[in-house]
């Protein structure tokens, strides 16, 4: 597994475990805005499977939550699925020794990868009835499967027998397409929604660009101004971007690209690091971030730039995941006093 914040931009904190440095429904929606959850008072759901000693929900869609937890008579990790009205399921692929569930899409398919008893990676599909489906791009010595979209298109990259990374996308018939854009040393494909994928790249100087993968196999690659890296983290099914950026002080920043290019960077008031992992067909943004004293707190950025943080009752550090991205919903975990994590659902 990955043990690099900046090599895989989805889940940084899920993975390392840091404090530190990680259709509109209805028409009565519509003409409420979905802005209107940044001042609600929101409700917080906490949830942990059986057995857990530690929750990490990473993905939501349409209410329903995918992630891992760490099994308190093992200490080791399996994958869960929570469904909209509180049942949770755990499960592992076959051979699996620890199991990461990374995404889910709306019609309940989940992807993430599994390490096996060799301490090799490999990506798996997990179909809405529980059939689960393990995967490997040809030649890959590590599989990570980071991102399914609405019609079981899966994104995520592999490392080859020489150590470099590449993205691919598999198909729903199984057939993978694997690639680099121009100029890459190191390729990670991290998120795809309708077909397209985001994600980041690492030239021969050592430098982080983001990139846009067409369904036709185009490229775009950006970089936010004054930045040294730049990493893609979120998309939308109308081509917005969201992620976050290091400047050449090291300091990371939020940043939305919208669908003609045009790049804001944000952070909340105070933040010393923010970090951005979601964001919502109506171009709404969640995420984390810590000011001098390292505390992390959950926020939530309205599409009209208003900016508003957030902890569940109990929260000493909160992590933010995905945002359900036909809802304002949000699934993260946070840590309390007894320095447990707990996964929790954040509705307005």
């Amino acid at each position: 597994m990955l043990r690099d914040l900046e090599a895989a931009s989805l889940v940084p904190f899920a993975k390392l475990g840091l404090r530190t440095g990680q259709l509109i429904v209805c028409l009565t929606l519509a003409s409420l805005g979905w802005t209107q959850s940044v001042d609600a008072k929101p409700i917080y759901t906490e949830f942990d499977p059986s057995g857990s000693a530690t929750t990490q929900p990473i993905s939501i869609n349409a209410g329903v939550i995918t992630g891992f937890y760490l099994g308190s008579a093992d200490s080791l990790y399996h994958g869960f699925v929570r469904a909209a009205d509180g049942t949770i399921t755990s499960f592992d692929p076959s051979g699996s020794v620890n199991t990461f569930c990374l995404s889910i899409n709306r019609g309940g398919a989940i992807t993430g990868y599994y390490e096996d008893s060799g301490g090799v990676y490999h990506g798996f599909i997990r179909a809405a009835g529980g059939t689960i489906t393990a995967f490997d791009p040809s030649g890959s010595s590590l599989t990570e499967s980071y991102s399914i979209d609405d019609r079981g298109r899966i994104a995520g990259f592999f490392k080859d027998s020489s150590g470099v990374y590449h993205g691919f996308v598999r198909v729903t018939n199984g057939t993978i397409t694997t690639f680099d854009p121009t100029g890459s040393v190191n390729t990670f494909a991290v998120r795809i929604n309708n077909g397209v994928i985001a994600g980041n790249f690492l030239d021969s100087a050592g430098n982080r660009h983001g990139f846009l993968r067409a369904t036709n196999g185009t490229f775009t690659t950006f970089d936010v101004s004054a930045s040294s890296h730049t990493f893609p983290n979120a998309l939308n099914r109308y081509g917005v971007v969201a992620g976050y950026v290091q400047d050449s002080s090291g300091v990371y920043h939020g940043f939305v690209r919208a669908a003609d290019g045009t790049i804001t960077t944000f952070d909340p008031s105070g933040s010393t690091y923010t970090s951005v992992p979601g964001i919502d067909n109506k171009g709404q943004i969640d995420g984390q971030w810590h000011g001098s004293d390292g505390v992390l707190h959950g926020f939530l950025r309205a599409t009209d730039g208003t900016i508003k943080s957030f902890d569940p009752p109990g929260s000493i550090y909160t992590y933010v995941q995905e945002m359900d991205e036909r809802s304002p919903s949000i699934t993260g975990y946070y840590e309390d006093s007894n320095k447990v994590v707990h996964g929790y659902l954040r509705t307005p």
